[in-house]
């Protein structure tokens, strides 16, 4: 087995245990999580997807602030509880993607090599603004999740890693079983 391909058998690994952690809302899913995205910051790079690399960076930088908001229990701070968002996030959360999907998209296309700007930026999008909702326990972030997933169920695919494709297919299942716990939790707070 090549480097590549054991990097993307760890990723995978860590990638599903990260996910397993959050649905359970268990705090090393932050930790587990960081390992899963240098790893995948390399492995898509090596495939010219651009966007999801700056994405593998940013989650970095919102698993640790995720970590950090998660653990937070001093004396005058609450400890964040799943909850929903409100109307006007809705809108600014429409905005953010629309924009940003189309910006970066642009950007990509015109000045980067980089492979399937658009799906990528696109996709990449919707994940920054789910890892964002996880970071705050808000439960749309999995329904996002089951919108971003199939579109990089084919991104894989077009591109040569078929092990993360079957990783997004599962990431995919795991969305609609994180969904199902973080609600039932949400209604019996």
């Amino acid at each position: 087995m090549s480097a590549p391909e054991v990097l993307e058998w760890v990723g995978f690994i860590f990638g599903i245990s990260g996910v397993w952690l959050t649905i359970r809302k268990n705090i090393w899913c932050f930790p587990v999580g960081m390992i899963n995205v240098l790893i995948t910051a390399y492995l898509v790079f090596d495939k010219n997807l651009f966007a999801d690399v700056i994405q593998q960076i940013v989650y970095f930088f919102l698993l640790a602030a995720g970590w950090y908001m998660w653990s937070r229990k001093g004396n005058n701070e609450v400890v964040i509880r799943v909850s929903t968002l409100k109307t006007k996030d809705y809108y600014f959360l429409i905005l953010l993607f629309i924009s940003g999907s189309m910006m970066m998209g642009w950007f990509f296309k015109n000045y980067s090599t980089a492979s399937l700007p658009y799906a990528d930026s696109t996709a990449t999008v919707i994940c920054f603004i789910a890892q964002w909702l996880i970071a705050r326990k808000k439960i749309e972030n999995w329904i996002l999740w089951m919108i971003a997933n199939p579109s990089y169920i084919i991104i894989y695919l077009i591109k040569g890693l078929p092990l993360y494709a079957i990783l997004s297919f599962i990431y995919f299942i795991m969305a609609i079983i994180g969904y199902r716990q973080w609600f039932t939790a949400y209604r019996n707070q």
